[in-house]
């Protein structure tokens, strides 16, 4: 391990330089897009509308943010919350600084089956207005049906599904309920003991108090952007510290926090969270995104412990040694070596990271190599490492918009509202930014934040879920190109949790093969369709293998593509809900 240690002296001597290399570097020109000589890629029209999802969700006042927590929210979720077979939508909302008007709070959409959705968040006792920040999907109680946490500056909210269309709050019932106000973000559910039920991990931003939290002052460092007053932090805030509640499989939770050492560290604001197998030992480890301070990585000590080692295993800051704005965290195996790599939203100015594993816990920063590093106009927040036109190659894609609405009136290098920006995977470790030939849905611009990827049409690709702030939600829906091929896979947990959560598949097709992790969190507080999604290129049948989270192995030879299959674990292919396309 004596590498790690020369690492861990080269990056704190970098760190401890000062200056930030991309502050002096001003804007890139824009990443000139692929060559049109490339085969057809998907194309993604906005069909919220026509999809029913009008309904603007509230955060803050438009235009004027005056305090942090008014700018941070927040995520979204595909999920089939009546396992009916297809993905509904859930869309974190927020208020008013001084006003809760009707329409506020959070919105769960229930899937008509023919390309739109019912606005049920009444019925379903969600919408809870406040702070709502993120949101992970998973079955704690083990009962057959996707329940919700959702954190919140002030007190997260556990959501328990009653298999009848509502949902109940037993926060409390649960003994996740805490005194004093937090500022929640991140959450994953994991099973990090692998006793069969998931626990759940929180990431806290920042220490904030509104009663007396300073407003914007151009005279104060923190207070002030490039000569204009903003809102204060998260510099100069106190950074709080995690949480780790252990599931009793009774319906309650413990809060392991200082045993298990994970509330030992307190030194980064905390955002996005996601739960998987860094060094590929069978344990879930954790990353958690963190705003202007080294992101963290806690791995498994398979007894109960973790120890944080982000810096030395090089996912703390770049590659050139820099602290990072980390926002969002896409997920998946981009040059499909079988290992999961991250890449990491970032601030204007820095170009999001591209962190290749090496299958043993470390991470290159392969940002610059990749080609996508000159791209660096906008805040980035949603972000995924996905397949969108089946060729068998992940792509990457993120959403953007600014933290600070106003600031374009003085300086229009910082619009307010921003694109999504999608590179294309050449499958030679290279990417290219694609331009307005895929689609307006790509190119409209908005004030987004988490973005969720999901098959909602049930038609063998992935859409686009888009949080925007005091906008309806975008729905992206995407059309592949129709010579590529793919296989979705869902997971049913007996000895491991029911939702599968942690489990690890590995595809293989043609002369390729990719592996990707069921995660409860990812993209930017927000979580993806559960069914595993791989495109498969030109190739018209799979081997699949599945590692799950008990530690059982099981593998299938010769399987057909383009077919949703169910694997019960011990049991191999069984009958699921139903998959048919409505169009």
């Amino acid at each position: 391990m004596a590498h790690f240690h020369s690492r861990r002296s080269f990056l704190y001597s970098m760190i401890s330089g000062g200056a930030s290399l991309f502050a002096s570097r001003g804007f890139a020109k824009p990443f000139q897009p692929g060559p049109s000589s490339l085969p057809p890629f998907s194309r993604f029209t906005d069909v919220a509308v026509q999809a029913r999802l009008t309904q603007s969700i509230l955060y803050g006042t438009p235009g004027e943010v005056s305090y942090i927590v008014e700018s941070m929210g927040g995520g979204c979720a595909f999920f089939d919350f009546d396992n009916d077979g297809w993905m509904d939508i859930f869309v974190i909302g927020g208020r008013r600084l001084d006003d809760v008007p009707p329409g506020s709070g959070n919105r769960l959409y229930r899937n008509n089956r023919d390309g739109s959705f019912t606005d049920v968040t009444a019925k379903a006792g969600l919408a809870d207005p406040g702070w709502a920040t993120g949101v992970c999907v998973g079955d704690y109680n083990n009962d057959g049906w996707e329940d919700l946490f959702v954190t919140y500056y002030g007190h997260n909210r556990l959501y328990r599904n009653n298999g009848d269309g509502t949902f109940t709050d037993v926060t409390v019932k649960a003994g996740l309920f805490h005194t004093g106000n937090r500022f929640g973000t991140g959450c994953t559910f994991l099973d990090f003991d692998r006793d069969g039920h998931l626990d759940l991990f929180v990431a806290n931003y920042v220490e904030i108090d509104l009663n007396h939290a300073p407003k914007p002052d151009i005279h104060v460092a923190t207070c002030a952007y490039e000569g204009q007053p903003v809102y204060c932090g998260p510099r100069g805030m106190q950074a709080p510290r995690n949480a780790l509640y252990r599931n009793r499989g009774d319906g309650t939770f413990e809060d392991v926090s200082k045993p298990s050492g994970i509330g030992a560290v307190s030194s980064s604001y905390g955002m996005t969270a996601i739960a998987f197998d860094a060094d590929e030992d069978g344990w879930p480890d954790i990353c958690v995104a963190c705003d202007s301070t080294p992101s963290l990585l806690f791995m498994n000590n398979h007894d109960g412990t973790f120890r944080e080692e982000g810096l030395m295993r090089g996912l703390a800051v770049s590659g050139e040694g820099q602290e990072m704005a980390g926002m969002g965290l896409g997920v998946g195996d981009f040059n499909l070596d079988g290992h999961t790599d991250l890449f990491r939203t970032h601030f204007q100015l820095q170009p999001s990271g591209l962190y290749r594993s090496t299958g043993k816990g470390e991470f290159e920063d392969v940002t610059a190599a990749s080609g996508i590093g000159k791209e660096r106009r906008f805040v980035s927040w949603g972000a995924g490492i996905v397949d969108l036109d089946n060729d068998g190659l992940p792509d990457l894609f993120c959403v953007t918009g600014n933290v600070y609405p106003g600031l374009e009136r003085t300086l229009p290098k910082y619009p307010a509202k921003g694109p999504a920006i999608l590179f294309r995977n050449m499958g030679n470790g290279k990417f290219v930014q694609m331009d307005e030939s895929t689609g307006s849905g790509i190119t409209a611009r908005h004030i987004s934040r988490g973005c969720a990827f999901g098959d909602f049409d049930n038609d063998g690709d992935m859409d686009i879920l888009i949080m925007n702030q005091n906008e309806p939600p975008s729905l992206l829906r995407n059309d592949a190109p129709s010579s590529n091929h793919w296989i979705k896979l869902r997971l049913e947990g007996t000895k491991s949790n029911r939702s599968a959560i942690g489990s690890r598949v590995e595809v293989s097709y043609g002369e390729r093969a990719q592996t990707q992790e069921l995660l409860s969190q990812s993209s930017y507080l927000s979580s993806n369709d559960p069914r595993l999604h791989f495109g498969l290129g030109s190739a018209t049948s799979c081997s699949i293998k599945v590692y799950w989270p008990s530690g059982l192995t099981e593998k299938l030879g010769d399987v057909k593509a383009d077919q949703l299959l169910t694997l019960r674990e011990g049991a191999g292919v069984v009958a699921g809900r139903p998959f048919h396309v409505w169009r």
